[in-house]
C-alpha cells in the first residue's frame, strides 16, 4: 500500500520485507504479513490494516513465459491452484477460499513494452486456466490460453472465442475468453482510470467457472494525470 525506499526493503532467499510488511516462503505456504496505513484522498485519518495471508499451493508450476519476443517480460504462473486463508485484526476479518499465485518480472518497465492487456483465470475441476491478450508498445498483439493439469504441468491450447464484457465506470475496456464467447460480470473489484478487476461467470472448454479478470491500460497508467494521482493512492515514502 506504500513504496518504500531501498532502505525500507530487505530480500533474502526466501523473504522479502516491505518496511513494517513482509512476504516469505515457509517451504509450504507463502506467508503475507501486513502491517500498513491506508492513506486516501480527502481521508483525514489513516487507517490500519494489520494481519497475516497464508497463500497454501496445490500445484506447483516450474515453467515461465515471454510475453514478448526480446524476452524482456516473463510471466512465471508459480500456483495455478491454491487455497488462502486470510486472518486480518484490522479491520477484522477473516476468510479462506481458493486462489492463484503468479509473478511478472522484466527488464523494462510494463509500459514501455505494452499498451494494454486482459488477463483472467478460473479453476477446473482438474488444474486451472488462464487466457492472456493484449497490444505491445510496437503495435502487435498477442494471446494465449494455458491450461494446467492437476500437478500444475502448463499446455498452451487453442483459445476459446473472445467474450466482450461491458466497460467500468471509468470506461476501461474489459475483455476475456469463453465457450461461444459469452461471459458475464458478476461484479467489478476495482475501478480505476487504468486498471480493472472483476469476477465473472463464464463457460471454459465445457466447464462453468467464475474466473478472475483484470485489465491494465498502461497508456492511462503513463499519463501526467494518473501519475500526479499516484501518490495520493499509493503513497510513496522517500
Amino acid at each position: 500500500m506504500t513504496e518504500r525506499g531501498g532502505a525500507d526493503v530487505e530480500l533474502s532467499r526466501d523473504t522479502l520485507v516491505l518496511g513494517p510488511s513482509s512476504v516469505r516462503w515457509t517451504g509450504t505456504a507463502l506467508e503475507i504479513d501486513i502491517d500498513e496505513r491506508d492513506k486516501r484522498l480527502g481521508v483525514p485519518w489513516q487507517r490500519r490494516v494489520r494481519g497475516r495471508i497464508r497463500v497454501h499451493p496445490e500445484a506447483l508450476n516450474p515453467v515461465s513465459f515471454a510475453l514478448d519476443p526480446a524476452g524482456k517480460h516473463i510471466w512465471h504462473c508459480l500456483a495455478p491452484r491454491a487455497r488462502i486463508e486470510v486472518d486480518m485484526h484490522e479491520p477484522d476479518l477473516s476468510w479462506t477460499g481458493r486462489a492463484y499465485l503468479d509473478s511478472n518480472f522484466g527488464a523494462e518497465s510494463l509500459e514501455d513494452g505494452f499498451d494494454v492487456w486482459h488477463w483472467s483465470r478460473a479453476h477446473l475441476s482438474e488444474g486451472a486456466v488462464v487466457c492472456y491478450e493484449g497490444k505491445r508498445a510496437d503495435g502487435s498483439h498477442f494471446a494465449s490460453a494455458i491450461r494446467f493439469d492437476a500437478y500444475g504441468l502448463p499446455q498452451q491450447v487453442e483459445l476459446p472465442l473472445a467474450a466482450p464484457l461491458p466497460s467500468t465506470l471509468w470506461q476501461m475496456e474489459r475483455k476475456t475468453r469463453g465457450d461461444r464467447g459469452h461471459a458475464s460480470v458478476i461484479k467489478t473489484w476495482e475501478d480505476s482510470p487504468f486498471y480493472a478487476r472483476s469476477t465473472l461467470r463464464s463457460r471454459l472448454f465445457g466447464e462453468e467457472v467464475v474466473a478472475v479478470q483484470e485489465s491494465l491500460d498502461l497508456r492511462r497508467f503513463a499519463s501526467p494525470v494518473v501519475q500526479f494521482m499516484l501518490p495520493y493512492r499509493m503513497p510513496r515514502v522517500a
